[in-house]
């Protein structure tokens, strides 16, 4: 029998596939309960809502990505060094996860109004890791100046979902080298 934490995984990894392909609102709580093999109803054991796992799963991913990339950044040795790790950690994502990056990308109007407030926040602060490294590897970048950089690249990786036709063992060196280059590293 499925641990109550493993069912929860399992359910918001199948929700994120449904929702890149159909969109949020074309996915039913029948639907979700069907996919991970129990009745929809059953799903509020879980989660109170279809929007509670919409947050949780884009919560979670924010998180994690601010996590990981913080922790990139505290072993690097200099702003460059965190540079490459913060790129390695997200294509690593990208590659991984493109269904998140399709929800996240088509869905977070979807979200309860805290949850949205609760990702931007933690997205705000994950381009901010980044943009601080680039004003430290190049010193006259303004704030603003450095977030769009950072943006730009993160669009150049996150395309993944749309423009992925190599294999990961390809695409990976391919969007390392060109995120590194759009960063001037």
């Amino acid at each position: 029998m499925d641990r109550p934490a493993d069912r929860r995984e399992q359910i918001l990894e199948v929700a994120a596939r449904l929702f890149a392909e159909r969109g949020f609102h074309g996915v039913s709580v029948g639907d979700l309960g069907k996919a991970v093999g129990i009745s929809g109803p059953a799903l509020y054991k879980h989660f109170d809502s279809k929007d509670a796992v919409l947050a949780e799963m884009l919560i979670a991913i924010s998180e994690r990505l601010l996590a990981e990339g913080q922790q990139r950044v505290d072993r690097a040795g200099n702003a460059a060094d965190a540079l490459r790790a913060l790129v390695d950690w997200h294509v690593d994502f990208a590659l991984a996860q493109p269904s998140l990056i399709v929800v996240q990308d088509r869905d977070w109007r979807s979200l309860p109004a805290p949850a949205r407030e609760r990702v931007r926040s933690l997205q705000r602060e994950y381009v901010d890791l980044w943009a601080a490294q680039l004003r430290r590897l190049r010193r006259g970048l303004t704030l603003d100046q450095a977030r769009s950089i950072a943006h730009a690249t993160f669009g150049l990786i996150n395309s993944t979902p749309h423009s992925r036709l190599l294999p990961d063992d390809a695409m990976r060196p391919l969007l390392r080298e060109m995120a590194l280059r759009s960063l001037d590293v």
